[in-house]
Order: C-alpha cells, then structure tokens, then sequence
C-alpha cells in the first residue's frame, strides 16, 4: 500500500508554482497545481490531496478562507495545510485559521520540504 503522497499547491502566482513543482520534482511527492483558489475544494475532494500548500492572498477566495473551508469538513478537517506568504500578519492569519505549518515567502526550500514530510508522515 505504498502508494505516491499528493501535494495539492496552489498560488496565484504561475511562477510559484512552477518553482514549487520544480522543487518537488524529485520528491517521492506527486504534484498537483492549481492557481484559482475557487477550484481547491473541489480538487480536494476529486483528487484526496495528503497535504495541500495554499498561497495567503490570491484573488477572490484567499488561503485562510479556502483552510477555513476544509477545516469546516470533517472529511478534511485534518488535512495538513501549509499557508505560504510574504504577508507580516500571515503567520497570525494562518494559525488563526487553523494552518498546520506557515512558511514565509521567500521561502527556504528545506524548510518547506522538511516541514511536508513532518505533515505528511505524521498521518
């Protein structure tokens, strides 16, 4: 049952995301990226992400309020989520709304990786 882990990223950012997918290219980790944070709901439900790293602010729907959303389900009220941000507030923004883990932008790439597989091994 040893089955490839699935990170769902999303940023609005496409060069974020193509260097967070880039980054985890040799990870034992399949990638799923999306930029519209509207479209993360019903990604997590299709695709049964084992940990989702979401961008604080996006257009129309930002990260705390997709995380406000997955923890509001109790099918996904466990979910690791890492929020990502270049926000001061964002680590305040984040644990309030209920992230597992806060990484700022720029961000360490270790520091993300080694903070992923802390998440998802957990389980």
């Amino acid at each position: 049952m040893n089955e490839t882990k699935k990170i769902l990223i999303c940023d609005d950012d496409e060069g974020i995301l193509d260097m967070l997918e880039m980054v985890f290219e040799d990870s034992p980790y399949t990638i799923i990226a999306e930029q519209n944070s509207l479209n993360v709901k019903g990604l997590v439900e299709s695709q049964s992400p084992d940990l989702v790293v979401l961008d604080l602010w996006m257009p129309v729907l930002s990260g705390d309020q997709v995380l406000k959303i997955l923890r509001k389900n109790p099918s996904t009220e466990d979910l690791p989520v890492i929020i990502i941000s270049a926000s001061r507030e964002g680590q305040q923004i984040a644990s309030k709304a209920g992230a597992s883990g806060y990484i700022s932008k720029p961000f360490d790439f270790d520091e993300l990786m080694n903070m992923v597989d802390r998440l998802i091994n957990q389980n």
